[in-house]
């Protein structure tokens, strides 16, 4: 059965891919074998050539990568753009320290001679999602393949063109043939590529069943993963914030992409003495996010990437509504053609509601009164997730303090909402998964850490 695309924004049928048989995928694997084995071998100054290509073309063709995000999923064209952009300098910020990251590094001891080295393990297997298709899928390919590895990607289904893009971005930058491919595959796949001899990491960005599933698979082969899951982030407003501040990084960092980010303010804490003046405010920023065509540079917000993303949002609203929430704005499902769900906020869900204890993977903000900042601190860390967590107050040193010794997750920002970030280690603790992607831990993932002793 072929993968259609469809356009959340019109429900029109973009393309339809035919999948590739079982024999074609394991053909795929064995030739990209041979072009990494050789890839390995080359010196950084080549791959530096490769990669300035690719940041060149990047920037060169972002409005029609661009096209690509928006017509399959459905995201803003200029945040889109943007998306293009920041692969770019992705590329540039490896070719200026790749080789540094990589740097065998001498160990004292009493022998002759005794140190650490990186080596390349081979082929890693990426599954990634449509919700920053192009971003995903750079992030894990460009430390990975500089490091001398090859990238073999399953795409979201929804996201097939832009796999296909990337794959073209890769060949027209003069990298070689089958170093990284991009599959029009299944999920039924899955597992013999896992097992395939040549393969020898995974990394999936994706929802907690799918890590745990691909992480089994994994287990299996004792091959090694990196997992960037769900979360359910909690961004602290203390008594001293600056609340339009706040209130506006929140609304932006929840509404942009219609919601669907993995690191976003999903659970807004905010101390009593400010609360009616934080909720006010959110109001007010919330208001600028209209649904609109995502194709339109004055858009704010496009339409969810697919229909039932948009009702399994839809059922969490109701649902929290119905055991107690106050609805402040939203949570009415539109009528008419697209994919689209408005700003929705929900005050203080009560515990055992989907607001409460699920990730909510759309354009919810939801907000609690709490009585102090040892309250906020204690909800913030009630979660079975992990991912990234804000705290919003006019003293940095406190905030900092509460950021590096008190919250519990994989990155904390003070004053600012979370950002993958190329130069900064990017992924989660607890149920949103393990291992980092980007910057010096990134690019060692997937490397042999070699000890070599001279006696």
């Amino acid at each position: 059965m072929p993968i259609e695309v469809i356009n959340p924004a019109t429900g029109e049928l973009l393309k339809s891919y035919d999948l590739m048989s079982h024999d074609e995928v394991i053909s795929i694997v064995d030739h990209m074998s041979q072009c990494q084995a050789q890839w390995a071998n080359t010196m950084f100054v080549e791959r530096h050539a490769c990669f300035a290509r690719l940041a060149e073309l990047l920037r060169e063709k972002r409005k029609e990568l661009a096209m690509i995000i928006t017509q399959e999923m459905g995201k803003p064209i200029r945040q889109a753009i943007s998306e293009v952009e920041k692969c770019a300098w992705l590329c540039d910020y490896y070719i200026e320290t790749a080789e540094t990251h990589l740097q065998p590094e001498i160990i004292e001891t009493d022998k002759k001679r005794s140190y650490t080295c990186y080596q390349p393990l081979g082929i890693v297997f990426a599954i990634m999602p449509w919700n920053y298709p192009i971003w995903q899928v750079m992030r894990f390919a460009v430390p990975t393949i500089m490091a001398g590895n090859a990238g073999l990607l399953k795409h979201a289904p929804n996201s097939m063109g832009a796999g296909l893009a990337i794959e073209n971005l890769f060949l027209e930058a003069g990298f070689p043939e089958g170093l990284f491919k991009s599959l029009v595959a299944d999920i039924d796949v899955v597992p013999s590529i896992i097992a395939h001899p040549k393969v020898a990491g995974i990394t999936l960005t994706g929802s907690e069943r799918a890590g745990a599933a691909v992480a089994s698979e994994a287990g299996k082969q004792l091959k090694k993963v990196v997992l960037e899951l769900g979360g359910s982030d909690p961004y602290i407003i203390c008594d001293d914030a600056d609340i339009e501040k706040a209130a506006e990084v929140c609304a932006t960092s929840r509404l942009d992409n219609a919601g669907q980010v993995c690191i976003a303010a999903k659970r807004i804490l905010v101390v009593d003495s400010v609360y009616d003046a934080f909720v006010e405010k959110l109001g007010k920023v919330a208001e600028r996010y209209v649904a609109g065509d995502p194709m339109d540079e004055a858009t704010t917000m496009g339409p969810m990437a697919r229909d039932d993303l948009r009702q399994a949002v839809h059922r969490q609203v109701s649902e929290s509504i119905a055991a107690g929430a106050e609805c402040m704005m939203g949570g009415v499902l539109p009528e008419g053609s697209g994919t689209y769900y408005p700003a929705t906020i929900l005050l203080n869900p009560p515990a055992g509601c989907p607001a409460a204890e699920e990730e909510i993977f759309g354009p919810v903000l939801t907000v609690w009164r709490v009585a102090d900042l040892d309250t906020a601190i204690a909800m913030a860390n009630d979660t079975p997730y992990g991912l990234a967590a804000g705290i919003f107050t006019a003293d940095d040193a406190q905030g900092e303090i509460i950021a590096k010794d008190r919250l519990h997750a994989g990155s904390v920002s003070v004053n600012g909402c979370a950002k993958s970030d190329p130069r900064l280690p990017f992924g989660g603790i607890k149920l949103s998964g393990y291992g980092r992607e980007m910057a010096a831990p990134g690019i060692r993932e997937f490397m042999n850490l070699k000890t070599v002793v001279v006696f």
